[in-house]
């Protein structure tokens, strides 16, 4: 049997461990095959084994109502409290394990496995992704949000609006305002986001059914299913004109403005081969590239000895996933 799956592919370690025995005891069994298998096991039982009764007592104080909640270091801790010992913590996770009792045992639901986001964009206008991101104010403490949607494809910031609270209303008109912009309204638009509240607000999932946009979101607390506003937002906070002193509301609308100007028309963008979003959006993006290829490979011509290797890579990336397919 292991012989067999063995030339199916599958290691000998993993093998032996579905078989029930060790990659040593087969190895004995090929050198001797004539022997058989000579394991006997112990010929008695050891003297402080757990008896049937302490067995049953322990799933008894496990499985009581008020120790569903206790993991086996608790309920030891509280029994020592008592002045009792049943058995170790090890032995009480063995007995779980037997008796197939380790997992969930709490009233409340467990917690449930979410699969990651499988959007995928090949194009423009096809997969968005937005969040909002605070900046400060003149009032310590007091701040201002800012309203972000990008489209994941050409990283390009297709709508942006400022405001002094996080709302699904004004969440809601930046939607409306970007999809009737871009024209984009029952196109197979997929909007991504996070799971905070303007978010999943009413009065935007209503402006998007209108619209006949869907809707994808993130795993709870997972910020990386939403990574590219988050990046986006890092590489506001960090240019070097970004404001040392805070700025009222009309200010960051000004500042603000000037930014989406400059990253989406000026900012060569790592992620997309450096070109610009706007670039990338219009396709202007494909002509680039090539025209790069060819510089490259003529001042390749012209001097051969300095490229050891082939020239740069000017490809164009053909699709863009909200997460990579490596990510967990």
């Amino acid at each position: 049997m292991i012989d067999e799956a063995m030339n199916s592919g599958a290691r000998q370690s993993k093998a032996c461990e579905v078989i029930g025995i060790s990659p040593r005891t087969l190895q004995n069994w090929r050198k001797r095959p004539e022997q058989g298998d000579l394991r006997k096991g112990p010929k008695h039982p050891p003297q402080h084994k757990i008896s049937i009764e302490e067995r049953a007592e322990v799933l008894a104080e496990l499985n009581a109502p008020e120790n569903s909640s206790l993991c086996p270091g608790q309920l030891v801790a509280r029994l020592a409290d008592e002045g009792r010992y049943l058995v170790s913590e090890s032995s009480m996770y063995r007995i779980l394990r037997e008796e197939k009792l380790l997992k969930h045992r709490q009233p409340s639901a467990p917690p449930q496995e979410r699969k990651r986001p499988e959007g995928v964009a090949t194009h423009p206008n096809e997969l968005w992704a937005w969040d909002i991101t605070y900046l400060p104010t003149l009032v310590r403490g007091r701040f201002v949000y800012l309203y972000t949607c990008m489209d994941v494809f050409s990283r390009k910031i297709v709508g942006w609006r400022i405001e002094d609270e996080e709302s699904g209303d004004y969440a809601s008109l930046l939607m409306e305002e970007c999809i009737l912009e871009e024209d984009t309204a029952g196109c197979g638009l997929c909007i991504h986001s996070d799971n905070g509240a303007p978010m999943k607000s009413s009065t935007l999932k209503n402006t998007l059914d209108r619209l006949h946009v869907t809707t994808s979101l993130s795993r709870p607390g997972v910020s990386d299913d939403n990574a590219f506003p988050e990046s986006l937002f890092r590489t506001l906070k960090y240019r070097p004109c970004y404001p040392k002193t805070h700025l009222d509301l009309e200010g960051w609308r000004s500042w603000v403005s000037g930014f989406v100007e400059w990253y989406n028309e000026e900012h060569r963008h790592s992620g997309i081969s450096y070109v610009t979003p706007s670039q990338r959006h219009q396709g202007l993006d494909v002509e680039l590239l090539e025209r790069r290829r060819e510089v490259y490979e003529a001042a390749r011509a012209r001097n051969p000895r300095r490229w050891v290797r082939s020239t740069r890579s000017w490809e164009r990336p053909t699709e863009v996933r909200l997460a990579p397919l490596n990510a967990a």
